[in-house]
């Protein structure tokens, strides 16, 4: 059974429980899930069944359940919370997971969890604190295992073991010199496997670079992606070790890129709540709805300029919208690629021009491919070839600038740090329908004028 369907199913199971009164066995059966379950299950839960899920989780896992939920899922719940709370939840959490939530916190709550917590600890946090959420310091743990390069591998091994347990998805252990400056990697396959004599220095792997700590975390998901890493160590501008990144918190992030790509289409931030309730939901679609209506009326308007034309021949009202959509279907697919182009690094001065001109050549074949179909449709249709020959030249046209505007506009928003994802298809749609209403009824009016 797939994972969602799972997750419907304990869904309604839980429902049910809770419809029919037996806390006790709700409690139970929700915390013997999984904390990514627990939160998949709030997300997937309406408000009111939200809440009572939430007051049945125990309070051992709800750090861990939080670190797992959207960020305004976060927001809401610590809403609720005083800084006890907090500090209480997020004992035994990464740094990482732990800063997370705190940015979630006014500031003053989070100086007060800060000062709860023990100077060690509180230091360790600050340092992940001091870097921007979406940098490679602001997903960094500071859970780094280090090796010095002149102990032999027997030690290294006598060492680790004096350990309880050793930080998840550890693959390698760091070397580091007496300052603390990052000079190799040690891969734990090669400790267990080598003779115990040699030293660190002989097996360590030195052709590693590590990752700057104010590298964007889309940078580092690409760097992962590249070299199939499971962790990666973090330095400063002085190649001083600050911690590591491991693959769980690489994998929100192409996560939420993805998620973010995908909702800006829309217009939706990225964290969008699938059961947020009706007045939160309304006013967020609503300014976007407003910022569409205006790009109808500028395309609306362009049609008016026409309207004695349309008089005339009112087949040209039934067929405008052809030309259209059609721009607006090609201009799409262009302005995905793209974006998907820019996001993965892909799109670079080097190969613009020739994504451009692609672009308008695929525009051009598929122009006249299309036109003809439709020149020949309409044509028998209201059985004026004229007519034909106009939405063909018209359709042609439009689906040129298509091509093209879907390629530039991404490139040159990107270039003025405008997200192309969240305000390329306004530009786009905009375009395509002036330019199909302007050709086809600036072409009409030419003829039948």
């Amino acid at each position: 059974m797939h994972t969602h369907a799972k997750s419907q199913k304990k869904l309604e199971e839980l429902s049910a429980a809770l419809d029919s009164g037996t806390f006790a066995d709700v409690r139970r059966m929700l915390n013997g899930l999984p904390a990514g379950d627990v939160a998949h299950l709030l997300e997937s839960s309406p408000p009111r069944f939200r809440h009572i899920l939430w007051q049945l989780v125990e309070v051992e896992q709800e750090g861990e359940v939080l670190g797992e939920l959207s960020d305004e899922l976060q927001a809401f719940f610590l809403s609720k919370m005083d800084a006890a709370e907090v500090a209480l939840i997020t004992e035994g959490l990464e740094d990482d997971d732990v800063a997370d939530i705190l940015q979630q916190l006014p500031d003053r709550v989070t100086r007060e969890v800060l000062n709860s917590m023990d100077h060690q600890d509180r230091s360790r946090l600050e340092q992940v604190l001091n870097y921007p959420d979406d940098t490679a310091g602001g997903l960094m743990n500071t859970d780094a295992i280090t090796i010095r390069a002149r102990f032999t591998l027997d030690v290294v091994l006598r060492y680790l073991r004096r350990h309880e347990e050793i930080p998840e998805m550890t693959d390698n252990l760091i070397v580091v010199n007496r300052n603390d400056q990052f000079i190799g990697l040690l891969p734990l396959r090669t400790l267990l496997v080598s003779d115990p004599s040699a030293s660190v220095r002989e097996m360590m792997i030195t052709d590693v670079q590590p990752i700057p700590s104010f590298l964007p975390d889309d940078e580092v998901a690409r760097l992962f992606e590249t070299h199939d890493w499971v962790s990666a160590p973090v330095v400063d501008d002085n190649g001083k070790l600050l911690g590591r990144i491991t693959i769980d918190d690489v994998v929100d992030v192409i996560r939420e890129d993805a998620d973010h790509t995908f909702m800006s289409m829309a217009g939706l931030d990225e964290d969008e709540d699938t059961f947020a309730p009706i007045f939160k939901t309304a006013p967020r679609r609503a300014v976007w709805l407003g910022i569409n209506l205006i790009t109808a009326f500028i395309a609306a308007s362009m049609i008016n300029i026409f309207q004695g034309t349309i008089e005339k021949v009112v087949a040209l009202a039934v067929l405008m919208p052809i030309v259209a959509s059609m721009g607006g279907v090609a201009g799409t697919q262009t302005l995905t690629i793209l974006v998907r182009g820019i996001a993965m690094g892909q799109v670079g001065r080097n190969n613009q021009r020739w994504l451009i001109v692609r672009e308008l050549a695929v525009g051009l074949l598929n122009g006249i491919l299309w036109a003809a179909v439709v020149a020949v449709a309409a044509s028998l249709w209201f059985e004026d070839w004229n007519l034909g020959i106009i939405i063909a030249a018209a359709m042609v046209i439009n689906l040129v600038t298509a091509g093209v505007t879907g390629a530039v506009v991404p490139i040159v928003m990107n270039k003025i740090n405008i997200d192309p994802a969240l305000a390329g298809g306004v530009v786009l749609t905009t375009v395509t329908d002036v330019v199909g209403f302007v050709s086809f009824l600036g072409l009409a009016t030419l003829y039948y004028a």
